[in-house]
C-alpha cells in the first residue's frame, strides 16, 4: 500500500471518496461475475468429463464394430466400400453470450446411415460402424463445445480475479490511506486555525496597557 501523491484538501479528499465508492461499486460486481464465472465453468467442466465418457464409450463401440467387419470382409473390402457412400453431415456455429463472452455453440445435423450405406456384398457389421461412428459425431461436437467454454470461461476468470486483486489490494486500499491522510491534514489544519483564532480573541479581549 502507498499514499498517493495529491494535495490534502477538501475537494481532494471529495474527490477520492467520490472514486473510492465508485471502486467498491465496481469490485462488488466484479465479484459477482467472478462467482457466476466460478459456476459456469464447474458447471461445463462437470458436463464435459461426462461427455468424455460418453464419447469414449460410444467410440469402443464403433472401432469394435469396425474391427469385427475387418475379420469378415478385409480391409480392401472396407476401403472399396466407404469409396462409394457419400454422405453429406452439417455443422452449424452460433454464439451463446455469456457474461460479455461469446461461446461458439456447435449443432450438427447427420444424414441418416440407412439410406446412403447399403453396399452389395459386404459385411453386416460395416453397416453396424458406420452407423456407430455417425452416432458419435454429435457427441464430438458438444465435447469441443463444453472444453472451448470451459477454456474461455477460465480465461475470463483469470482476468476478473486480476482485476478484483487490483482493486482490492491496490486501488483501494491506496486510496483508503490516503483519504485518512487528508481527513487527518485537515483535522490538524482545524486544530491550528482554532487555536490561532483564540490566541487572537485572547489577545483582543485583553484591556490595553495604559
Amino acid at each position: 500500500m502507498g499514499k498517493l501523491n495529491i494535495a490534502p484538501t477538501k475537494s481532494n479528499l471529495l474527490s477520492l471518496k467520490r472514486q473510492l465508492d465508485f471502486a467498491e461499486e465496481g469490485y462488488d460486481l466484479l465479484e459477482q461475475k467472478r462467482q457466476i464465472l466460478i459456476f459456469e465453468m464447474m458447471s461445463r467442466l462437470s458436463r464435459a468429463r461426462d461427455a468424455e465418457q460418453t464419447v469414449a464409450e460410444a467410440l469402443r463401440k464403433a472401432f469394435n464394430a469396425l474391427r469385427e467387419a475387418r475379420i469378415d470382409g478385409g480391409s480392401k473390402a472396407i476401403d472399396d466400400a466407404t469409396l462409394a457412400v457419400k454422405m453429406d453431415h452439417r455443422v452449424d456455429i452460433s454464439d451463446q453470450h455469456l457474461m460479455g463472452m461469446k461461446i461458439p455453440h456447435l449443432t450438427v445435423q447427420t444424414e441418416p446411415v440407412s439410406a446412403q450405406f447399403g453396399v452389395g456384398g459386404t459385411s453386416a457389421n460395416i453397416d453396424i460402424a458406420m452407423s456407430r461412428f455417425v452416432e458419435v459425431l454429435p457427441m464430438l461436437a458438444e465435447l469441443a463445445e463444453l472444453g472451448n467454454a470451459v477454456v474461455r470461461l477460465a480465461q475470463e476468470l483469470r482476468k476478473t480475479q486480476r482485476r478484483c486483486n487490483a482493486l482490492s489490494k491496490i486501488f483501494m486500499p491506496d486510496y483508503r490511506e490516503t483519504i485518512n491522510y487528508i481527513m487527518g491534514s485537515l483535522e490538524e489544519r482545524e486544530r491550528e486555525s482554532f487555536v490561532i483564532l483564540k490566541m487572537i480573541r485572547d489577545r483582543l479581549e485583553q484591556p490595553p496597557v495604559e
